[in-house]
Order: structure tokens, then C-alpha cells, then sequence
């Protein structure tokens, strides 16, 4: 029977509200009936802070109600990317200096590696713009429809023009080392 009221409880709770408040609502409401479960009552205090860990004197204190008959579950959340940074480089592994030989070590690697980018970067650059042909590229044999043709044309001369830019960014990139 209690999942029942349960079922037509959510239903008319999701005709009248947003998904978010009913997420919100079956939260709560699977809170109460595990803390139920365990005989521990459920405050919930200012802020919208639901906890079990409180005894009856902590809770008063704070201005905390005890819920009653409305089952709760208290789901753990996963950190917000920017306050996981946050912890990592208050742990002291993101914010350590580095020493200068190891900086110099770090920017040699980086420098090279960027050159080899570039390098085949250019390599690719080529490679299109011989295909390219100044617009003019060879006809293939599937390309007997002039609009596959002019399709592929369109599609190479983009080609192009990305690698010219990849090839820009990566020069100006050496430039800054």
C-alpha cells in the first residue's frame, strides 16, 4: 500500500512541477524513510540542509524541524569540477613550484614537441594543397556528377584553409617559447 501513495504521490507531483522539484521532493521524501528505518529522526535545518547527524540539542540550536511521515534519501553529490581543482591544489600537488632546471626541461619538451606538430602539420599542408590544385583538382571516377565533384572541391579548399590556420596557430605558439 505505501508504494502505492507513493506512486500517485510522484505522479501528481510531476503533472504540477518541474522535474527538478520532483527529484527534489523524492530526495527528500526517501531520507525520512531510511532515517525512519534506522529510528534516527530527520532535521532539516536553514538552508535546506537535511542530516540525521544532529541530536535533538545541536538541532534546536541551529533552528532545525524534525520531519515527520515524509520519507527522504540523502543521495552523496560528486564535487563541482572547479572546487575539485580547488582541493587538488590545496592537497599541494597543483600548486608546488617548480624548480628552474625543471622548468627549462619542460619548456625544451614542450618547444620540440610543438616543432614535430608543426613539422607534420606542414607535412598535411602540403599534401592538400597539391590535391587542391589551385581549385582545380583531378577528376575521379566515381565523380561523373559535377556536383560530387564541385562537393569535393569545396570540401578540400576547407581543408585547406584549417590547415593553414592549425599551421599559423602553431608557429605563433613557437613564436611565444
Amino acid at each position: 500500500m505505501h508504494s502505492v501513495n507513493t506512486s500517485r504521490f510522484f505522479d501528481a507531483l510531476m503533472a504540477t512541477c518541474s522535474w527538478r522539484a520532483a527529484l527534489a521532493a523524492g530526495v527528500m521524501a526517501a531520507t525520512v524513510s531510511v532515517a525512519q528505518a534506522e529510528d534516527k529522526p530527520v532535521y532539516r535545518c536553514p538552508g535546506n540542509l537535511y542530516t540525521d547527524a544532529l541530536s535533538a540539542k545541536e538541532a534546536s540550536d541551529r533552528g532545525c524541524k524534525t520531519l515527520e511521515g515524509a520519507p527522504i534519501t540523502v543521495i552523496q553529490s560528486v564535487a563541482p569540477r572547479g572546487e575539485r581543482a580547488a582541493a587538488r591544489s590545496a592537497g599541494g600537488s597543483a600548486g608546488e613550484k617548480v624548480s628552474s632546471e625543471d622548468q627549462k626541461a619542460r619548456d625544451s619538451d614542450a618547444k620540440r614537441i610543438l616543432e614535430a606538430e608543426l613539422k607534420k602539420e606542414e607535412e598535411a599542408l602540403a599534401a592538400l594543397q597539391k590535391e587542391y590544385n589551385n581549385g582545380q583538382p583531378e577528376r575521379r571516377g566515381d565523380e561523373k556528377n559535377a556536383q560530387k565533384y564541385l562537393d569535393r572541391v569545396a570540401e578540400l579548399k576547407a581543408s585547406v584553409t584549417r590547415k593553414e590556420a592549425d599551421v599559423a596557430a602553431l608557429r605563433r605558439e613557437l613564436g611565444n617559447k
